[in-house]
């Protein structure tokens, strides 16, 4: 799937763009369907995960199937670190 950080709503400075692609790619990461339907009609999703250098970040984004474009993006807080820790411990 091909990320677009074209015009990105959130600084690209805080949160490196590479960072984005190492928790789309974290085989451990929890992806989070929306619960309800948006009134513009656009699904968001959420993946929770973890970098290389194990930096917890939380990503809400929208795809088509094809490309996907991260509309959010911000650490983990202390209650997301431990939900992803507590799903990790149940996979090993």
């Amino acid at each position: 799937m091909e990320l677009d950080f074209t015009d990105t709503p959130f600084d690209t400075k805080a949160i490196k763009p590479h960072e984005i692609e190492e928790i789309f790619e974290d085989p451990f990461s929890i992806r989070l369907l929306p619960d309800n339907e948006r009134a513009d009609g656009e699904a968001r999703f959420y993946l929770v995960g973890k970098t290389i250098g194990s930096r917890g970040i939380f990503l809400a984004f929208w795809s088509n199937g094809k490309k996907a474009r991260v509309v959010s993006a911000r650490d983990l807080v202390a209650e997301e670190e431990a939900y992803y820790e507590r799903k990790l411990a149940e996979l090993k």
